[in-house]
């Protein structure tokens, strides 16, 4: 069988795409392939695919919004795969405003379910700097984070069920929005965080929260990492639950959004070491009261030396254009090697303090260390000095991945916060992870995907 010619003849005219735009990542480090790329408008035409590609033994790659940053949505060698969009998925199937709770298609951009939850007085808080161009379903796949963890955890906890369709093109439909299920196994987190490697989601119902009655945020001047997990504790006493996001901002950061843009309004000159963005939701209470309530306490503990406190909307938005922006500075700078670690959360002073040193023992860095503190997730990208490039250092990425990843394993972390592995951390994934738990995977990919045609490659080597 042409898989090709048996695709035309299953799929409208509309669902092909041209290739160019879909076989390039992010950062440019990676550059795919496709014999075709198609999107499906609905769960029936995503099935057609896939049990051509099963009686093909053709390897099928899903794909989002190619906002990922592991390469998971690209195959660069092997047999040319279909390319499968989700694109065209991108109906909101339901919204129940009594129960809070919102059936998605898969291609559904983050900012789009935002704005759907917004209107009818809940948010959707899963949140980060792609939400214009991200997709649910790659976010689903990769399980991704974001900054409101600490409040609300990954998305994995923001998902009632599920829809997916399986390697051979069975559907399976656990879209129901109970909060209390226990029918037999829970494929639905099995398939979240799975990298389009034992199934393809094709929509989901999601979680809502209320929204809160008052947001606000400060940018406040710490003195040390050990004092912004202090500020974090204190935070966490006195204002509790309405604690949304606690990010750290290292000098590095402001330092690249000087050098590079984008150009965001930076509050303080010259800039600190060190800073912690907090943001609040409360359902009672102003906000700018709490936070400067907070900042007195921090202060006379010695917490904090200085900080700005949103008085508006506007100055919350501005206070977070600048750690929105950083990863932006960062891919205009153009990192050697960038990780997404996560450790104890009461370890990252240890992992800031210790890992520059090691660093030190292979060559001269800046690092640009910045992430969601509250919930352990750092952000330690490794750059040249000024006057060398990235390329200047290629034979030392290696060398740098492993001495970041090493303390992190050391300190009980992981080498994958939010991230995914994708192709660019398998080989990590087999030298950290737990053998048991990789055998119990490689079996789970066996029994789901025989013919290992879902994203080959991706998560477990192929």
């Amino acid at each position: 069988m042409n898989i090709l010619n048996a695709l035309q003849a299953a799929l409208p005219a509309n669902a092909f795409r041209d290739t160019s735009g879909y076989l390039q990542e992010p950062r440019g480090r990676w550059q795919g392939q496709a014999a075709a790329v198609v999107a499906p408008e609905t769960v029936d035409e995503v099935a057609a695919v896939l049990r051509l590609a099963s009686d093909t033994a053709t390897p099928i790659v899903p794909y989002g919004g190619g906002t990922g940053l592991v390469g998971g949505q690209l195959l660069p060698d092997g047999p040319a795969p279909i390319l499968l969009s989700l694109e065209r998925m991108r109906a909101i199937r339901a919204m129940d405003a009594q129960a809070g709770t919102m059936v998605v298609e898969a291609g559904a951009i983050l900012a789009d379910i935002h704005a759907a939850a917004e209107a009818e007085g809940w948010v959707f808080p899963l949140t980060l700097a792609s939400q214009g161009s991200a997709r649910i379903g790659g976010l689903l796949a990769t399980n991704a984070g974001g900054v409101n963890v600490i409040r609300y955890g990954n998305t994995r906890d923001l998902v009632l069920g599920i829809e997916a369709v399986l390697a051979d093109g069975t559907i399976v439909n656990t879209l129901s929005p109970l909060r209390k299920n226990n029918m037999g196994y829970d494929l639905r987190h099995l398939l979240i965080g799975s990298e389009g490697t034992l199934g393809v989601i094709t929509a989901a119902s999601l979680r809502l929260h209320p929204m809160p009655a008052q947001t606000g945020a400060a940018l406040l001047v710490v003195p040390s990492p050990e004092a912004a997990l202090d500020l974090l504790r204190l935070a966490q006493a006195e204002i509790g639950e309405g604690v949304s996001a606690f990010e750290l901002i290292g000098k590095m950061g402001f330092d690249f959004l000087a050098e590079v843009g984008p150009d965001v309004r930076v509050p303080f000159d010259p800039a600190p070491e060190w800073c912690c963005l907090i943001d609040l939701g409360l359902s009672h209470g102003d906000p700018a009261t709490a936070l400067e309530a907070l900042f007195a306490k921090a202060h006379g503990a010695g917490l904090a030396s200085d900080g700005v406190i949103a008085q508006s909307d506007a100055d919350r938005r501005d206070l977070w254009a600048i750690r929105e922006n950083i990863p932006e500075a960062n891919r205009r700078i153009g990192s050697i090697s960038s990780h997404d670690i996560s450790v104890p959360v009461g370890a990252i002073p240890h992992f800031i303090a210790e890992a520059p040193g090691r660093l030190a023992q292979i060559n001269t860095f800046r690092i640009n260390c910045f992430g969601h503190m509250g919930d352990g997730n750092l952000h330690y990208n490794v750059f040249p000095i000024p006057g060398h490039s990235r390329s200047d250092h290629e034979s030392e990425r290696a060398a740098i991945k492993a001495c970041v990843h090493d303390l992190t394993h050391e300190l009980g972390g992981s080498i994958s916060a939010e991230h995914g592995i994708g192709r660019l951390k398998v080989e990590d994934l087999e030298r950290y992870g737990d053998p048991g738990k990789l055998a119990a995977m490689r079996a789970i990919k066996a029994a789901l995907d025989p013919k290992n045609i879902l994203n080959p490659g991706a998560v477990l080597r192929g």
